[in-house]
């Protein structure tokens, strides 16, 4: 049985089923077994005779991607609301799930709702008014009242993820190297970072110990020399210049 609170629940409907007995209720799935005065919520039952065929509302509020939207009951023969699915079954034994009429429920996936159905309660006729809640129709001689509710949106893990990479503090961003300055404006105070940031850009310390004996590197079949060694292989005076011009 769900009782009547003032208080929200804290997860909407995510699906809505029928069974045959009160034993035979999935696992996790709420049973609405009396209305709200303690009678029998049977929703089949005879109103002159006692009938050995029960039916039983019931539903689930696990979380999970769709949500129950919306709820009514219609007759058997009318059109079915555009939208809506029927339950047509019982979930137990897949038999006739109502007599005369038909229950229709209209599922939206979570993220794309705004409100949704966090309780279903039955009352008698005598005793026909709930607080925050709404009436979708009535079945042998009971209402079956549903309270709306906006949905929660819950962060998706990338979110999260995204989130808490904004809130941790950046080592990188506060490391400086000797060899690159930070690019900062001045003006604006707006920091520039590119992907280059923090990599140190020196000259390997081998190069620095004896820069005049330089080995010779051979790319590809080219020589790479010093500049001492390229003024010593092609030094020119220009001799025979200077003498034409005397």
């Amino acid at each position: 049985m769900s009782e009547v609170s003032d208080q929200l629940p804290t997860e909407p409907i995510s699906a809505v089923g029928v069974i045959t007995s009160l034993s035979k209720a999935p696992d996790g799935y709420y049973v609405v077994a009396q209305t709200t005065d303690g009678s029998d919520a049977d929703l089949w039952k005879d109103g002159l005779f006692k009938s050995k065929v029960t039916r039983y509302l019931c539903f689930n509020r696990k979380t999970g991607p769709d949500v129950v939207v919306d709820m009514k009951l219609t007759d058997i023969k009318d059109t079915l609301p555009e939208g809506f699915a029927p339950v047509q079954e019982t979930m137990d034994t897949k038999e006739t799930a109502m007599k005369k009429r038909r229950l229709c429920v209209k599922i939206s996936p979570r993220a794309a709702a705004e409100t949704a159905v966090y309780d279903i309660q039955i009352t008698t006729k005598s005793k026909y008014q709930l607080v925050n809640y709404t009436c979708i129709g009535e079945v042998n001689n009971m209402g079956v009242w549903c309270r709306m509710g906006d949905v929660p949106k819950h962060q998706s893990s990338q979110e999260e993820s995204s989130k808490a990479t904004s809130d941790a503090p950046s080592d990188v961003a506060s490391q400086k190297t000797t060899s690159r300055p930070d690019y900062v404006n001045q003006n604006s105070g707006i920091y520039t970072m590119t992907a280059l940031d923090d990599v140190p850009f020196m000259i390997s310390e081998q190069f620095f110990e004896n820069p005049k004996e330089m080995q010779q590197v051979n790319l590809m079949g080219i020589t790479i020399k010093s500049l001492a060694e390229i003024e010593e292989e092609f030094y020119y005076n220009f001799s025979a210049e200077r003498s034409i011009a005397v």
